[in-house]
């Protein structure tokens, strides 16, 4: 088979194409390497240095593919509520011509990484895919539109979309170098300078955080299985959550507290009843066991 994955040499994209090659197939990679990092990249994987903004170039890279994981985003909240003209360029246009792309060459299947920021707050957890969306930032609204383009192609274009909501995704590879930069990540990198960790409001929020790896099987699942008809919405993360102050304190080390910021939910929790149901997937990575893989991985890459 030939896949095609947008965002390949990102974080959580460079882990599903090692996967994908691990598993004999054919991966063709499109990436602006704005967020993601050749170092990352498979060099057994066909790659195309171009923008998913940009039709005309990527159009005939999807000749000849029969799935493809759509993960190319700019998949930072604060960033997009600094910016949310160029971010939802790439989340929402960018989204739409790889839908389009995907149609054009009759592509069998397109898995579209969505997320829980599209809950934003909601008055119960667990999160359930049936919730109205309630998006506290342009990130989750862009993230939304996506889902709502995909349902709308798959009526129009009789193509199937699959849309995962991610949860809080870490693991070896995370970002740690930007202002951006996911909490853990950024964890990392404030321990290994002796920094103290930094917690926007009280630290008492919580996420339920799912490890790459879990996230690469339910792609590779929501690819394959036979019960995705198309325009499913399906939550991939853990049922599990876990306070920032449990994360800084996992890592150990003192921590500085500042005004919470806007655009954050207080709470995620998943509820993965579709996911094992659709998918016959459940995360298998114990929070503590990931958050020290990661740790160590960023250790033996970057130092203590």
């Amino acid at each position: 088979m030939k896949y095609l994955v947008t965002g390949g040499a990102g974080f959580i994209g460079s882990h599903l194409v090692d996967k994908l090659i691990e598993l004999g197939h054919d991966v063709v990679v499109i990436d602006n390497l704005s967020t993601g990092n050749l170092k990352n990249l498979n060099p057994k994987a066909n790659f195309f240095k171009e923008d998913v903004c940009d039709f005309e170039k990527i159009s005939p890279i999807f000749n000849g593919v029969d799935y493809v994981f759509h993960l190319a985003a700019i998949p930072r909240v604060p960033l997009s509520i600094e910016d949310p003209v160029n971010t939802s360029k790439v989340n929402v246009l960018g989204t739409v011509n790889v839908f389009k792309a995907a149609v054009d060459s009759k592509v069998k299947r397109v898995v579209f990484a969505s997320s829980s920021s599209i809950y934003g707050a909601q008055e119960k957890l667990p999160l359930v895919e049936n919730m109205s969306p309630n998006p506290l930032s342009p990130y989750g609204l862009q993230k939304l539109i996506g889902e709502q383009y995909a349902k709308m192609f798959v009526s129009l274009f009789k193509i199937q979309i699959v849309c995962l909501r991610y949860f809080n995704v870490y693991g070896p590879r995370i970002d740690f170098n930007s202002d951006y930069s996911l909490v853990l990540g950024k964890f990392l990198k404030l321990k290994s300078q002796n920094k103290p960790f930094t917690i926007y409001g009280d630290g008492e929020q919580t996420r339920g955080f799912c490890f790459v790896e879990d996230v690469v099987d339910a792609n590779i699942k929501a690819s394959e299985s036979s019960k995705i008809k198309g325009g499913e919405v399906i939550n991939i993360g853990q049922e599990n959550s876990y306070s920032i102050n449990y994360l800084a304190g996992l890592l150990g080390g003192e921590v500085q507290y500042f005004e919470a910021r806007i655009g954050d939910p207080r709470h995620t929790q998943a509820d993965t009843t579709l996911a094992q149901n659709l998918l016959s997937w459940k995360p298998n990575v114990d929070f503590k066991d990931g958050v020290n893989i990661t740790k160590k991985w960023f250790e033996e890459n970057y130092g203590k």
